[in-house]
């Protein structure tokens, strides 16, 4: 269970609280980081962005004796249909092969300096592959050839990629359930299924969040283990009219009792959200994305790191005993 050092504001004061405060509720630190591609394709060495930006990092979540895990978000965060906001300000695009080369490279020395326990290769493939199509033939490209790059370098990690959970339920376009066995087929060195999954967006209540959420996507083909890359429900509305989300600090937390009844229920490897705390939306790079807002009430501590409901409840559950 863990987070990531995403703080409300960017800050050297607000990173080193949001890390202190969950530091100790959390035994899985999440980095999940748009590959460098400004200085990876000006030539800056991969060794040298990781010694000065990640390094200190992972050494104090290893002396918390933590493990890692790493994602490497290859397009737009916060919209799948558009490329990494680095790229579009460069002009350049993952179609490239010297962009899907320098990201190959930048992965192997992820994997020989951060030594990841988990790393992924590519977030949210499935919606990636519904919003954009071309673009998702890149993410492919790439994630498998810097696959075959660890493994041929005997990387330690367990390889995956994660998977958009309401979308592989036609929750995204009034779909019937599609699953995952596309993604599957298309990564097949995947050992372990990365799930993302913001039921709010599909669900009124946290109870109405079907049991086999999770369990489904296993499909007919062998079962590998799941862990929720990221994900979570909020503490406040957005907007008041049909079809928006409608939340409460109370229903947060309902919801974390929920989740945890649903990774259960699959025997889940582990569990990380990427907010501790809330964002500040002022504090945002402006302009703002549109989409931001669905997402900056999801941490267990306000943007002035005061407690909500959820946090007890996280509590109550990171203390029982691991297997």
């Amino acid at each position: 269970m863990g987070f990531s050092a995403l703080p409300p504001r960017n800050t050297l004061a607000d990173a080193l609280r949001t890390i202190d405060l969950w530091s100790t509720r959390g035994d899985l630190a999440a980095i999940h980081d748009e590959p460098p591609y400004t200085e990876l394709l000006a030539g800056t060495s991969p060794d040298v962005i990781l010694q000065r930006d990640k390094v200190g990092l992972v050494d104090f979540y290893r002396s918390k004796g933590m493990q890692l895990m790493y994602m490497a978000d290859l397009t737009d965060g916060l919209d799948r249909g558009q490329e990494a906001p680095q790229l579009r300000a460069l002009g350049r695009s993952l179609a490239e092969p010297a962009v899907q080369q320098a990201v190959r490279t930048f992965l192997l020395a992820v994997s020989r300096i951060l030594k990841p326990d988990y790393l992924g290769l590519a977030p949210e493939t499935n919606l990636i592959r519904l919003s954009a199509p071309s673009i998702y033939a890149s993410v492919k490209q790439t994630a498998n050839d810097a696959a075959a790059d660890l493994r041929a370098a005997g990387t330690s990690a367990t390889l995956f990629v994660s998977v958009q959970v309401e979308a592989a339920w036609g929750k995204f376009n009034n779909a019937p359930f599609v699953g995952i066995d596309t993604d599957r087929a298309d990564f097949p060195f995947m050992r372990m299924i990365g799930l993302s999954s913001y039921p709010y967006l599909a669900y009124v209540q946290p109870e109405d969040i079907p049991n086999d959420h999770y369990s489904r996507l296993q499909s007919s083909m062998s079962p590998l283990p799941m862990m929720v890359a990221e994900g979570g429900w909020p503490s406040a509305s957005v907007g008041n009219q049909p079809g928006q989300v409608m939340s409460s600090p109370a229903l947060q937390a309902r919801c974390v009792t929920r989740h945890a009844a649903l990774l259960d229920s699959v025997g889940a490897r582990g569990w990380t959200q990427l907010e501790f705390a809330d964002i500040d939306p002022a504090a945002f790079p402006q302009p703002a994305p549109p989409s931001l807002v669905l997402f900056v009430t999801l941490g267990y501590v306000d943007a002035q790191f005061a407690a909500k409901p959820a946090l007890a409840q996280w509590d109550t559950l990171y203390a029982r005993p691991r297997q």
